[in-house]
């Protein structure tokens, strides 16, 4: 999936020998977390909006120099990159380098989660389905075998926790009948953690006996 379309040239750069006047205003009028500075047109770093209160309309960008976040993509860099690079940074904006590090543009997350959104794990049909193994257990081949082998269709799969010794699997499934699927992941020692209607009530209900329990002990 190509998001080299997607970026933007409206955002300014400003040079580590300008006053901070311009970058207060920038980030008092946009919601961006970041915006990039260069030292003679090479990227030198970010300064970021949590650093807003400490800066003072006269002073240089060259008084931040050591402040500077430097993080950044290149055209190259694959869209889920792209992802873990702003959920990384905790920013909304990323700047993009070319060869010479020089910046020729932005990448605005709202822009890059929109291509996202438009892919077939969410536009097609299906049920999403999260399953739990231990992190040396898991493949993403037995995973497909296992949806595919109950004439399901896996329209994707992409890890979304992993602590403790466990990684959480998110699945798009192409069937809206998820029991055998999440009967044979059972089966294989996964822990089904969301997706099927009877393990939902089994939950429901146990969260409901514990209250009760808790309820008859006061």
């Amino acid at each position: 999936m190509q998001i080299q379309d997607r970026i933007i040239n409206t955002v300014p750069i400003f040079e580590v020998g300008e006053t901070l006047k311009d970058v207060i205003t920038f980030f008092e009028e946009t919601t961006y977390s970041h915006v990039g500075v260069t030292e003679n047109g090479t990227f030198l770093g970010l300064l970021s909006e949590n650093d807003l209160a400490c800066f003072e309309p006269e002073k240089k960008i060259d008084d931040f120099r050591f402040e500077l976040e430097n993080f950044f993509v290149t055209k190259e860099t694959a869209w889920l990159d792209v992802l873990e690079m702003f959920s990384r940074n905790e920013a909304n904006i990323l700047p993009v380098l070319d060869e010479d590090q020089l910046i020729s543009g932005y990448y605005d997350l709202e822009d890059v989660v929109d291509v996202f959104i438009d892919t077939p794990f969410f536009k097609e049909p299906g049920a999403i389905l999260i399953v739990s193994i231990g992190i040396k257990d898991y493949s993403f081949s037995e995973i497909a075998q296992i949806v595919e082998g109950n004439n399901a269709r896996l329209l994707g799969a992409f890890i979304t926790d992993a602590q403790n010794d466990l990684v959480e699997i998110t699945l798009k499934v192409g069937t809206q009948s998820l029991n055998e699927v999440a009967q044979t992941f059972r089966r294989y020692n996964y822990t089904i953690v969301f997706g099927n209607s009877d393990d939902q009530f089994i939950e429901d209900l146990k969260q409901r006996s514990d209250y009760l329990e808790k309820y008859l002990n006061v």
